[in-house]
């Protein structure tokens, strides 16, 4: 329709003169009644992107508006011209504005009835909240939040297609598509969940052992093997000069069974997600030493994850998915708004923690188990954008520690899993200002990481698997 709204020999409405029911029927009824005529031209075919189409749309109906029937139209076009035509109308009409509106109309779901599951931590904040204050239902969207035992229940749940979309950890989505821990099926991660909002806990009994060169043969727990906490809890340790997989203990325990195993003497200390190195203090089993932002500032936690088939053959549904996660995280980045996210999501269908536990969690005012308050209001932060460079790091940690081997398309596969490109235009759909790049340098315990060098950083480290 398109392609022939500026043409003079095109027809627009099936029949000119409106008493047939197609195109053919009205030119084989006028080779009957009238001498031989040219049979007006069908409307050419084109193949465009749904955006396009429904601009294409929109301004087709502007057009036949204008002139109602078809034959002023085509009587227009012969008299100026399709450019001018064109031209004119465009001149009176915001047509760019029609269309841009148009191509962001919404769109059909192609499943609005959604199964995501999730782990009871503070890190799947934005995935929690979208559901009891409304964010899902907005965009159309019946969710279904599971809260599931850990993360490799959470990854079984997803590679069986149990869960539509899940909250994982950030290494997970890259784990999945090179197949470390499992079989390689492409998958795709849409936004980051939390920045932050880690802590390495300590049992009481080890509060005179703060430097972690005394750490020696010490027991840790960390929630999967491929997560953020095994691999700053493996820096943290070489950087004090100790091998983390001769000199200390690592094992992966889901994060509701930290502060059990904590006091039950199986573990000495965890690296591991909020609540639960809060509730180790409000039980008084255990106490902060490092909070992960000292670390790394801003490194990424959890994640929106799904397969890219998803993706692919929902595009609807995932960009609503998106876009309702993407608004629960610019509503959670605002400190005024904690309080009133952490009372919905404490109940035990969702965290199943006392509120005020939550709370300090999420305003960063907070006791430490050492007798202190503190007060650090970026404990946890909410910034969506799935950075490329982050991800590079995380496959720099992989193969720093011997999960994957030999050569590793770097920024192939971080563009791949860390959608980027969908994440800036979610958000500035949303308000938000996503960065202009996706790579940036990072520094991580004083040391910058430059994603265009992963293999000279592994190099530099001298405690390594590779």
């Amino acid at each position: 329709m398109f392609d022939s709204l500026y043409s003079a020999t095109s027809n627009l409405e099936g029949c000119p003169c409106g008493a047939h029911d197609s195109l053919a029927s009205h030119n084989a009824f006028a080779k009957l009644a009238a001498p031989p005529q040219p049979a007006l031209a069908a409307p050419a075919v084109a193949t465009h992107d749904i955006e396009t189409s429904m601009a294409d749309l929109a301004e087709a109906a502007v057009v036949k508006a204008i002139f109602g029937a078809d034959a002023n139209r085509r009587g227009f076009m012969n008299l100026v011209g399709s450019s001018t035509a064109a031209a004119a109308i465009a001149s009176v009409l915001p047509m760019g504005f029609i269309r841009e509106v148009a191509a962001q109309a919404p769109r059909a779901l192609e499943k609005p009835k959604l199964e995501v599951g999730f782990i009871p931590i503070t890190c799947s904040t934005p995935v929690i909240m979208a559901h009891p204050m409304g964010f899902y239902a907005k965009h159309g969207l019946d969710v279904n939040v599971v809260r599931t035992a850990g993360w490799a229940v959470i990854r079984d749940k997803s590679l069986n297609r149990e869960y539509d979309a899940a909250h994982m950890l950030a290494p997970m989505p890259l784990a999945i598509s090179v197949g470390a821990g499992s079989n390689a099926i492409p998958w795709a991660m849409g936004a980051i969940q939390n920045i932050n909002g880690q802590a390495i806990t300590l049992a009481t009994k080890h509060r005179d052992k703060r430097d972690p060169k005394q750490w020696r043969g010490f027991r840790f727990a960390v929630p999967f093997d491929y997560s953020i906490h095994n691999y700053l809890l493996r820096y943290y340790v070489a950087e004090a000069g100790l091998d983390p997989d001769r000199d200390i203990q690592i094992r992966a325990v889901p994060p509701p069974e930290m502060v059990a195993n904590l006091r039950a003497d199986n573990i000495d200390g965890f690296l591991g997600p909020d609540p639960f190195n809060q509730r180790a203090v409000f039980d008084g089993v255990g106490f902060i030493h490092i909070l992960t932002r000292e670390l790394w500032d801003g490194h990424p936690c959890c994640v929106f994850a799904t397969s890219r088939e998803f993706t692919q053959t929902m595009p609807n549904t995932f960009q609503a998915l998106m876009r309702a996660i993407v608004e629960a995280a610019a509503f959670a980045s605002k400190a005024e708004n904690r309080r009133q996210i952490a009372e919905a999501i404490s109940p035990q269908n969702y965290l199943n923690q006392p509120q005020t536990v939550v709370e300090q969690v999420l305003t960063g005012t907070f006791a430490d188990g050492l007798g202190q308050v503190q007060r650090v209001p970026e404990r946890i932060g909410f910034d969506p954008f799935p950075w490329h460079s982050m991800a590079i790091w995380i496959l720099t940690q992989m193969k720093r520690w011997g999960q994957i081997r030999g050569d590793v398309n770097y920024a192939q596969i971080a563009e791949q899993v860390f959608l980027a490109a969908d994440a800036s235009r979610v958000m500035r759909d949303v308000g938000l200002t996503p960065p202009a790049s996706p790579m940036r340098n990072h520094t991580i315990m004083g040391k910058t990481f430059d994603p265009a060098n992963p293999e000279g950083y592994i190099a530099s480290f001298p405690i390594r698997r590779t």
